[in-house]
């Protein structure tokens, strides 16, 4: 669809600042923006119909599509499971392999709509997805999850992870939910040379994705760093997530979590690192050097007793910083705005440490959740709507009981310290996905239903 949102209230970054412009009108036209001007300036335009399809923005709030950097849409599948609702990490993944183990195409198919519609209808429109569960007979494939991502429209980075230390040998995961080196390697060729589209606006890229230290071999991280940087790709996985970590990093592999990546010359400006969680000013300081990204993710770390991101620091030390939801066991929610407001509770319960630290305020938080996310991926197209971006917006209505107040003090704050409802309106390179709060290319109750089916039956 080529046309313009005319007359709204648009929220983006501009020179590096976020800005609310009042009665905006965004033009776009095959995929990107291509003007961002004050409504009275395109009256005329709009009447004669030159502009395309006119949608009317009054009593919207039209904001940059939100950018997802860390999740794990099979997820869905196990979100609230008794057995693992008062786990830690270490337990909650012991508990978790042993439903994981039996996952099949079917049930990652349904998984991933669902997880997609859910960050869909709530304004997301990149995400990064950290799939590394291929048990071992299954007929798992990474394709079911990028047929998902094109059906229901989203922007997807497409992790391929991996795990190849499996218990036998020290690990974590059982020995049946691991592949071998050379066939994680294999597979990670197969899928750059098939799916990776580096270009501009792409709406599908691959990164490469070692699950974890506890669960990947020394050498296969080695080797995944080498073809990444051979293809010149992104690299991601979890970092100084948990103690536990931290304690089998020093007990196996003779230094901390950071340390270890760095001394495998793992850090960079083409890694982004999901959680750390339990790092400090040393280490904090190196990835600031070495341009390393990190992906929030504080309402999982919280709900699995994992700790606090020390979000200040990191911003201090000028690192580029998105959110993630992370995945739907462990936060169970798709809702990036609620994360957003996450990141700022937790800042500022972290500066109560000091009287006179600042408090971080509602435009940083969602600016964590737009530019913030777009840095970490190295998408410099995405995350605002300025002329030249990628027509990725959401539009969320003022009028809505949730924001209602709110939006007349502050349409920013509104969204970040309010419940914010779902979007009315979503749009991915133009392509609308979500109109009147409803995902366009399915039926969602029958998703859900379906969903709800396949677990009572094979997975409570």
């Amino acid at each position: 669809m080529d046309g313009v949102v005319h007359d709204t209230t648009v929220i983006t970054s501009t020179a590096g600042h976020l800005h609310v412009l009042e009665r905006h009108s965004l033009v776009f036209e095959s995929g990107k923006i291509t003007a961002l001007r004050p409504a009275a300036e395109l009256e005329d335009a709009v009447r004669a119909g030159a502009l395309g399809t006119v949608i009317r923005g009054q009593r919207f709030l039209t904001v940059p599509g939100l950018v997802n950097t860390h999740h794990h849409l099979f997820q869905s599948l196990t979100r609230c499971l008794p057995a693992a609702q008062n786990e830690r990490l270490f337990g909650w993944l012991l508990t978790l392999y042993e439903r994981w183990r039996h996952l099949d195409n079917h049930a990652l198919r349904l998984a991933a709509q669902v997880s997609i519609a859910e960050l869909l209808l709530h304004g997301v429109t990149t995400t990064s997805d950290h799939f590394y569960m291929f048990p071992r007979g299954a007929d798992v494939r990474m394709e079911t999850v990028l047929e998902a991502a094109d059906t229901l429209g989203i922007r997807l980075h497409l992790c391929r992870g991996s795990m190849s230390l499996g218990q036998s040998r020290g690990g974590l995961p059982p020995d049946d939910c691991v592949e071998s080196d050379a066939e994680v390697l294999a597979d990670c060729v197969r899928v750059l040379d098939r799916y990776h589209d580096p270009r501009p606006y792409a709406l599908r890229r691959i990164d490469l994705a070692p699950c974890s230290p506890f669960n990947v071999t020394r050498e296969l991280l080695i080797e995944t760093r080498q073809l990444a940087r051979q293809r010149g790709v992104l690299l991601h996985t979890h970092l100084a997530e948990t103690r536990d970590e931290e304690r089998y990093c020093r007990e196996r592999l003779g230094r901390r979590p950071v340390q270890y990546l760095a001394d495998l010359d793992w850090l960079g400006p083409d890694v982004y690192l999901a959680h750390c969680v339990h790092v400090n000013q040393a280490e904090i300081d190196l990835l600031a050097r070495t341009r390393t990204a990190v992906s929030l993710c504080p309402s999982s770390n919280q709900r699995l007793g994992s700790g606090w991101p020390p979000i200040e620091p990191l911003l201090a030390a000028g690192i580029r910083v998105g959110l993630g939801v992370d995945g739907s066991s462990s936060n169970d929610s798709g809702n990036l705005l609620a994360e957003a407001r996450q990141a700022l509770l937790l800042a500022r319960g972290q500066a109560a440490a000091r009287d006179d630290a600042p408090l971080l305020p509602p435009s940083k938080a969602l600016e964590l959740a737009t530019t913030g996310g777009a840095a970490c991926l190295n998408r410099p197209e995405l995350g605002h709507l300025n002329p030249g971006a990628a027509a990725d917006f959401a539009m969320f209505r003022a009028d809505d009981i949730a924001l209602a107040g709110a939006a007349a003090h502050d349409p920013v704050a509104a969204l970040v310290l309010c419940d914010a409802p779902r979007a009315e309106r979503v749009f991915v390179g133009g392509r609308e996905v979500v109109r009147e709060s409803r995902i366009v290319a399915l039926d969602e109750t029958a998703l859900g239903a379906q969903l709800n089916d396949l677990v009572a039956a094979r997975w409570a």
